[in-house]
């Protein structure tokens, strides 16, 4: 049986102290330091050619409004651009004086910097937070307990607990403290649309600190129930289909402050959910520079205050968007036209469905708090002391100063921002935590190219898995060499372990089988009596993706199987 997350109490008790609420409280103030902030910035990049800023705005949003239209779009988009467009370009016989032009520029630019920083900027309700906590709360045991086929009574009772399924593992208690020593900026690995839901949960019920500021993607606003929730607890509305300059550094500019201000926040700096199945091995730039910035700011005001960064790592036995998200990256990679599933996971139907599944089977979402660090990449202690890679003590501060004084220099923080990307990165990989489903996977996936070497990835993927099964024995013996290496790296401080993994390789085998086939219609991998096979290649690639960065298979020894795969044909009949 899985050991659960401890829960701890609160650190920060009385909600109207949190950084969240207090910053909500300011919204108007907030707004207004966004859009002097987000213009000042336009200027000092794009003053010469503001003009041409404000037009190729203007032309991608009719763009996105004509073949991307969302039904939570701003009221009156289409009227608003127009008139934008109109005061830009004047009357074809106007004649005004150059400071005439650059004034109305100027104006119209702050126009649509407002009406960016507006929709962008979120509110946090106490009472929809308590609704919300505690419809979580009794939803999720519920669930549990009627899933685990228990009588009305302990349905009722909640002898089960969610917590005993949603992990937290790692620096959990270095976390509680950093919150009251500074500002917190969470950056997660994307696997699901779930991800945000989760980790605001665990954060709050289990981890217990406060609500963080966080992005949340603009179509999640699409369905009532949704949007009425997520524009009230604190998200801050990212839209995807706007990549315009004068966008981008407003939604930058709403990160930068609110962690000035002290709000803790959170974002996915790999940008979107990984399509491929992977761990993140390259970061965008944009938010994450925000941090960079913000603590330069902050020194630069004479504070001392300090931005920590914590990586986290979620780690599922199955991810409920899998098919579509792998069928998408493989037309991507592959140039060719796959019929691809239809995103449908935004709905409360959906979730509820996943929720069922999920609580329905012995399966865990795991959360892997890392070592926090300050903005350089540097690894912090408890007290918020920072530390270079030979264990000296060093000031973050320091980094940002010319001549003695802390002074902004844009491209040195453009810098600074990849390399702390890189060391998340590497993070990332250190603080995964390994499931049975991922080692399966793996080991089942790389045997099926090693029977087929002649072929490339998308030949493989196109083989018909009605007409294969896996050699047994060469399975178990990859297993047992795949958890064999991962000891060893595990003892490396290069990657951590389930206690699932230490299994005998039969038991290792069927557990991380069992987790795969949970939700999918047609399974990654089955059993069909005592053979092993796949229904389908595609979502068995997904998911053997996730330790593919490792490349376990470089310390394979395919002579040790009893069955060499190099020697067998895997075209056996059922």
């Amino acid at each position: 049986m899985t050991e659960g997350s401890k829960v701890h109490p609160h650190v920060i008790p009385d909600i109207e102290d949190w950084p969240i609420y207090k910053l909500s409280n300011d919204r108007k103030q907030f707004i207004e330091e966004i859009d002097e902030y987000t213009f000042q910035r336009i200027l000092k990049l794009h003053g010469e050619d503001l003009d041409d800023a404000i037009a190729k705005t203007v032309y991608m949003e009719r763009i996105r409004m004509k073949e991307e239209p969302w039904k939570v779009d701003p009221p009156q988009d289409g009227a608003f651009w127009k008139k934008i467009s109109k005061k830009l370009f004047g009357k074809p016989d106007e004649q005004i004086t150059e400071e005439e032009k650059r004034a109305r520029e100027e104006e119209l630019l702050r126009k649509v910097i407002h009406r960016y920083s507006d929709e962008i900027v979120g509110t946090f309700r106490i009472p929809t937070f308590l609704f919300a906590r505690k419809f979580l709360t009794v939803l999720f045991n519920r669930l549990l307990n009627t899933a685990a086929g228990r009588n009305m009574k302990r349905i009722f009772g909640s002898k089960y607990k969610v917590y005993e399924r949603l992990l937290t593992k790692g620096e959990v208690e270095n976390l509680r403290t950093l919150m009251t020593k500074g500002t917190v900026v969470i950056v997660p690995t994307h696997s699901s649309n779930l991800d945000s839901m989760l980790i605001g949960y665990a954060l709050d019920t289990i981890v217990g600190v406060p609500s963080f500021s966080y992005g949340a993607g603009l179509n999640l606003y699409n369905t009532g129930y949704t949007a009425y929730f997520m524009n009230r607890l604190g998200a801050y509305r990212v839209d995807r289909r706007k990549k315009n300059t004068i966008y981008l550094e407003t939604l930058k500019g709403v990160s930068n402050l609110s962690i000035q201000r002290g709000t803790n926040s959170l974002f996915f700096p790999g940008g979107t959910r990984s399509r491929s199945g992977a761990l993140e091995d390259k970061l965008k730039m944009g938010l994450l520079g925000t941090a960079v910035e913000a603590q330069r700011s902050i020194y630069e005001q004479g504070k001392q205050t300090k931005v920590f960064i914590v990586p986290l790592v979620l780690s599922y036995h199955f991810v409920l968007e899998a098919k579509y998200l792998i069928e998408q990256y493989l037309s991507i990679i592959g140039k060719e036209r796959y019929l691809r599933s239809k995103d449908e996971f935004y709905s409360l139907r959906k979730l509820l469905k996943f929720g069922w599944t999920f609580f329905s089977q012995p399966s865990e979402i795991t959360l892997s708090f890392g070592r926090a660090m300050d903005v350089m990449g540097n690894f912090v202690d408890e007290d918020g002391n920072s530390f270079d890679r030979f264990g000296r003590p060093v000031d973050p501060s320091d980094y940002f100063k010319s001549g003695g004084v802390v002074t902004a220099d844009l491209q040195r923080e453009q810098e600074y921002t990849m390399m702390l990307a890189e060391r998340l990165v590497d993070r990332y990989h250190k603080e995964n935590i390994v499931l049975t489903s991922h080692v399966v996977a793996y080991a089942a996936f790389n045997i099926l190219k090693r029977l087929h070497a002649h072929l490339d990835l998308f030949g493989v993927l196109r083989l018909p898995p009605d007409d294969f099964v896996f050699p047994m024995e060469t399975v178990l013996d990859i297993v047992r060499q795949t958890k064999e290496i991962l000891i060893e790296m595990n003892k490396a401080g290069k990657i951590k372990l389930s206690n699932q993994i230490y299994f005998e390789p039969e038991d290792l085998l069927k557990d991380g089988v069992r987790n795969l086939g949970v939700y999918h219609i047609e399974k990654p991998l089955v059993f069909e009596g005592e053979n092993l096979a796949s229904q389908d290649f595609k979502l068995l690639y997904f998911y053997h993706n996730r330790l593919d960065n490792y490349k376990l298979n470089k310390h394979y020894d395919w002579n040790s199987t009893k069955e060499n795969p190099t020697e067998t044909k895997l075209e056996l009949s059922r």
